[in-house]
């Protein structure tokens, strides 16, 4: 037969079963605070990612905005250049791509570059060397001039009337303006120079052209 359980040995088992109940519930508790913990720590973690994804996210928006403002102010000067070479955006080709290993901000470069463009804008005077091709102006103008006014003499000589005293008064008019003539051609060669007609290149073409018109004023009528 079995023996009767004393009231201690009752005690004592009731005692442990508090005991071990106690630790379960603290473990459970611990277990509990640490899963809790877990997710606090997961949930701050996608927070803090959410906000870096959105702040990537921004940065690359930005940045794309830049390059495409870049991009479109490369273009603007590239068109410059090449409208400042003259060949109509055909003799410098595309706009060079961007070297990999480029450094430095681009807005900077782009203003250095768009002050080059505006400084070489900027008219500068007619070289010495082309003196002699403006005296040919001059003498091209006072040659073509008296020409047209010979016809004008011609024309007048053949005709009576009012034609035959106008046309030699037009004829010596239009020979007189041979050194203003020699100035359309010397505009020329300035703006495919790009520079300014001074009042040097000026004073050549209109001396050469007035020399050349005296000249051939001064010699004999046919």
């Amino acid at each position: 037969m079995n023996e009767p359980v004393t009231s201690q040995t009752y005690t004592a088992q009731l005692r442990r079963l508090a005991e071990l109940a106690a630790r379960v519930r603290e473990q459970r508790d611990e277990a509990r605070n640490w899963y809790d913990q877990q997710c606090a720590a997961a949930d701050r973690a996608v927070a803090e990612s959410a906000d870096e994804v959105y702040q990537a996210e921004r940065e690359l928006a930005a940045a794309r905005e830049a390059q495409e403002r870049v991009d479109a102010e490369v273009a603007v000067l590239w068109q410059e250049l090449n409208s400042r070479l003259g060949g109509g955006g055909r003799r410098a080709g595309a706009p060079p791509a961007p070297a990999p290993d480029a450094t430095g901000d681009p807005v900077a470069l782009l203003e250095a570059v768009r002050d080059l463009l505006r400084r070489t804008r900027q008219p500068g005077e007619l070289p010495g060397n082309v003196n002699p091709l403006l005296a040919l102006c001059g003498v091209g103008g006072a040659v073509l001039a008296y020409a047209l006014g010979a016809v004008a003499r011609a024309l007048g000589v053949r005709n009576d009337g009012d034609l035959a005293v106008g046309l030699p008064v037009l004829a010596l008019v239009v020979t007189l303006l041979g050194p203003v003539l020699g100035l359309i051609p010397a505009r020329l060669i300035a703006d495919r120079r790009h520079a300014v007609l001074s009042p040097r290149p000026v004073l050549i073409v209109v001396i050469a052209g007035l020399t050349i018109t005296l000249l051939l004023l001064a010699l004999p009528l046919p």
